[in-house]
């Protein structure tokens, strides 16, 4: 793939130019050796950081740096080339001659690093929804579907996705597979060309089997395809010559085959990077393509898997049918207007004065009787440990704290629409007995959606904290709660109803009295406020109703009972005693 996108993506397009060809033009890559000395020099970062081979390029003869996929330029080996070229430190780079540029799709990483250890400022970022918009990109429709296949077991890898091989004896089996070539055959009718993403060589091999059973002329690319093959299936595919071309990791990057009119993907995962990657395969433009129909096969949620719907800050859970970008930012855009709604509600609560002003608001809640249920709620708990392997506590709406034994902790907190950051908070020990024994709070990482923020912090914590202390599988939370935890619990548990080492782990306890000391008493005043606020709402709404029933005129006969007649009151005569006095 790496060859491909050097000769054909780069070289090919470039001698084409009568502009660049008088400019000499080396390759550094495999068994292609550079002088050092040409005016463009194209290398593979695998190559130029093998061996001594980086020593010939002398960094005063160059003016430009340039890195494509520059998501990746955080990585040691990335590093090793920006530092020969003096482009690491900020004092270095005011006096080396090259410039750094770096391009990519997707400038954020699943590990949560920090580009900024290398790239100074972003100067030009569009959106893929607003290039969709703005048709440099492909229309897309989405289709969720639930594929059945259990992944809650499956253990993440060195990178911090799904283990490959576990993800794949979870994935690749005879019903998954079923489903997800009946789903193809069911949405993906009329598609010409449909690019399939698989988790390893052997779920390649067993889906393109299932296609094949239901007569349907599937091939796949692998790593072992040779090169004659590789190109001649790809010429194939190109031309439209056959429907289905699967891979694994073959094309999620540097891939341009612009006929490709829907992306099928087989092989969940936790990375957004990925996922954007794999869907972008489909969004080059081509005269022959109205748009590209992305069918997304969604595993069990409760794993912290990222879906299509995700992209869009919608709930993973959302299963789509047939939506484009416009659907899928429109049901963003209700959502965020009925959050906006709760909000509303919040603001009358705080500021009484408000409250006689009509509220076209609709707040949900979960009924918590005491700040017990509060705290013992592990739902908020759920999407964040599927994300991480480390005990996170939901303290509020839109905040997690992580912490330890010695009251160092992290939060991680929403700090406005669209950005989250890492907080870490420190004790100091000079003022222990104070009322807070704290350094001042410092932020130590940021990141645009919730499980960048989760992994960069996930970083962090692992450099700080004793991962025996945070871990959620640490074999202590499974433990019988303490003495002093239950001494702790119980002042606010009635007298007849205590936690006992019985009915409570040391985990689950810890967890409790975290959400305790970082504000659940004022979370459940505030939820249980916000009750009482919605129950004279409705009474009132009642009471008006009532009143609005009984002003009402209705049209047609009218009842000639009265009902019961007050004591101390004369009945109305009736019509025909009235005639007969009369």
């Amino acid at each position: 793939m790496l060859r491909e996108l050097l000769y054909l993506s780069i070289v090919e397009s470039w001698l084409s130019r009568p502009l660049v060809t008088a400019l000499p033009i080396e390759i550094e890559m495999a068994s292609c050796h550079a002088s050092g000395s040409a005016d463009i020099t194209v290398a593979s970062i695998q190559s130029i950081t093998s061996g001594e081979r980086i020593d010939k390029f002398d960094p005063k003869a160059f003016k430009l740096v340039l890195v494509d996929e520059a998501h990746h330029i955080v990585a040691p080996q990335y590093l090793g080339v920006l530092n020969h070229f003096g482009l690491i430190h900020p004092a270095d780079r005011e006096t080396a001659t090259a410039a750094l540029v770096g391009v990519s799709a997707t400038l954020s990483r699943f590990d949560g690093l920090r580009l900024g250890a290398a790239i100074d400022h972003v100067v030009y970022h569009k959106d893929y929804v607003d290039m969709i918009g703005e048709k440099w990109l492909s229309d897309v429709k989405f289709t969720t579907v639930q594929s059945k296949a259990d992944i809650s077991r499956v253990r993440k890898g060195a990178n911090g996705d799904f283990a490959t091989g576990a993800l794949s004896e979870a994935v690749n089996n005879d019903e998954t597979n079923e489903i997800t070539v009946r789903a193809w055959m069911a949405r993906a009718n009329g598609r010409k060309s449909t690019l399939v993403f698989c988790v390893d060589l052997a779920h390649v091999s067993s889906l393109t089997a299932r296609f094949r059973m239901h007569g349907i002329d599937a091939r796949f690319i692998t790593s072992d395809t040779s090169k004659d093959t590789r190109s001649a299936r790809l010429d194939s595919f190109r031309k439209g010559e056959f429907p289905v071309l699967i891979n694994c990791g073959i094309f999620t990057e540097g891939t341009d085959i612009p006929n490709i009119d829907c992306v099928l993907l087989a092989r969940p995962t936790k990375s957004r990077n990925l996922l954007v990657q794999m869907i972008g395969r489909g969004m080059r433009l081509h005269p022959e393509k109205r748009d590209c129909q992305i069918i997304d096969m969604v595993a069990s949620l409760e794993t912290g898997i990222v879906t299509t719907p995700t992209l869009f800050g919608l709930d993973p859970s959302e299963i789509v049918e047939a939506a484009d970008v416009d659907a899928l930012a429109s049901i963003r855009e209700r959502k965020d207007r009925e959050k906006k709604r709760e909000e509303a509600a919040i603001e009358v609560q705080a500021n009484p004065a408000l409250g006689s002003e009509t509220l076209n608001s609709t707040v949900s809640f979960t009924d918590y009787d005491s700040v017990l249920d509060l705290i013992g709620d592990t739902s908020g708990e759920r999407h964040i440990r599927a994300v991480s392997r480390f005990a996170w506590v939901q303290v509020d709406d839109d905040r997690f704290i992580l912490s330890t034994t010695d009251g160092n902790y992290i939060t991680l907190e929403k700090k406005n629409t669209s950005n989250f950051a890492i907080i870490y908070h420190r004790k100091n020990i000079m003022l222990s007995s104070s009322k807070y024994p704290y350094m001042r709070p410092r932020e130590v990482a940021a990141a645009e959606t919730f499980d960048d923020a989760v992994h960069a912090a996930d970083n962090f914590a692992s450099a700080k904290f004793v991962l025996s202390l945070i871990a959620t599988n640490a074999p202590w939370r499974k433990r019988p709660a303490s003495e002093t935890q239950l001494t702790f619990l119980n002042k606010l548990r009635p007298d007849e109803d205590p936690f006992t080492a019985d009915t409570l782990t040391k985990g689950k306890a810890g967890d409790m009295i975290t959400k305790i000391k970082h504000g659940a008493r004022a979370r459940f005043s505030r939820i249980a406020s916000l009750k009482r606020l919605q129950q004279r709402s409705k009474k009132q709404d009642l009471k008006w109703q009532t009143r609005r029933e009984a002003e009402q005129v209705r049209v047609g006969p009218v009842d000639s009972t009265c009902g019961p007649v007050a004591r101390g009151t004369t009945p109305w005569p009736k019509a025909e005693d009235l005639n007969a006095r009369l």
